[in-house]
Parts: C-alpha cells; sequence; structure tokens
C-alpha cells in the first residue's frame, strides 16, 4: 500500500451516472500532490447498464495506469428523487466494483466529511472545492468541478490516514 519511499497513491471517485470524477494523488510526509485528474462521461443515450460498463471501464483503465494503493469513495447523500439516489447508487457501485477487482482497499466519506476536510465547512459550494483543491495541490488553475470533488475525495483520505 505504501511505497518504500513513504508515499501513498491514492485515488479518489466522485461517482455519478452522467459524469464519474476521478483524482489520483500522492501523500509522502504531510506534503500533497496531483498525480491525475479527469472525468469519465457518459452519452446521453446510453442506457444505465451501459453506463455503469463505462464507468468500471474508465475508472479500471485509470487505476491501470496510475497504480493508486487505496481508493476514496464518496458515498451516495440522501438526494430529494429517489430516482437519482438509486441511479448514483448504481454509478458508486461501478466505481467501488472497480476499485475492488483491482485489489484496492474502499474507504468512504460522506459529502459533509470532505467538505469539511477540504473547505472547512460542511456546506461548502462546487467553486470552493475547486478553489481550495487547487490552494491544497498548489495548482496553477482549478480542474473541473466533478475532478475536484473526486480530488477533495481524495485529500480528505490522505488527512484521515496515518502512514506507518
Amino acid at each position: 500500500m505504501v511505497t518504500s519511499g513513504g508515499c501513498l497513491r491514492i485515488l479518489g471517485i466522485d461517482p455519478g451516472s452522467r459524469v464519474t470524477g476521478y483524482g489520483v494523488i500522492e501523500k509522502s510526509g504531510g506534503r500533497l500532490s496531483l498525480v491525475s485528474c479527469g472525468v469519465i462521461k457518459m452519452q446521453a443515450q446510453l442506457s444505465m447498464p451501459e453506463r455503469l460498463q463505462v464507468i468500471y471501464n474508465g475508472l479500471s483503465e485509470v487505476i491501470r495506469s496510475e497504480a493508486p494503493a487505496v481508493a476514496a469513495v464518496e458515498d451516495v447523500f440522501v438526494a430529494v428523487n429517489p430516482r437519482s439516489a438509486l441511479k448514483l447508487g448504481h454509478a458508486r457501485g461501478a466505481a467501488v466494483l472497480a476499485a475492488v477487482q483491482h485489489g484496492l482497499a474502499v474507504f468512504d466519506y460522506t459529502p459533509r466529511l470532505v467538505k469539511q476536510a477540504v473547505v472547512g465547512y460542511g456546506q461548502a459550494d462546487k467553486g470552493q472545492i475547486q478553489q481550495m483543491v487547487r490552494v491544497l495541490l498548489r495548482l496553477s488553475a482549478s480542474p473541473s468541478a466533478d475532478a475536484a470533488d473526486a480530488l477533495a475525495v481524495a485529500i480528505c483520505h490522505a488527512n484521515r490516514s496515518v502512514l506507518p
């Protein structure tokens, strides 16, 4: 899980049925650095099973190319619309399955906990998350909202985990 140099590579995932964000960071001591980030976008005409396959395949490719040691996934929030929550749960399941199938331990974090860990406020908006991710990872520009959310999940795990 931890490299010989004491680095921990963490995959953060912000699951969505239309767009799934991912972000890979490295923690070395108290320092965090960006490895990669992006989004997996689903075409609107795809059925739900096809979207789940796209999520699984996309995250599998990220895991193979970036070799994270663990995955941190944003947990499902209680949505006003039960159908939306169910779709989000399916997307989250595909993301967790991709991580587990590649031998990664998976850690779950609520949206509120992620926001508190990154911004210091559990009701932070997407713009505040993007700004703090940019600052914490010393980036020249803010990543997209979905990629920033995924990086925030990874940062949350990095700040809550203890390296041996």
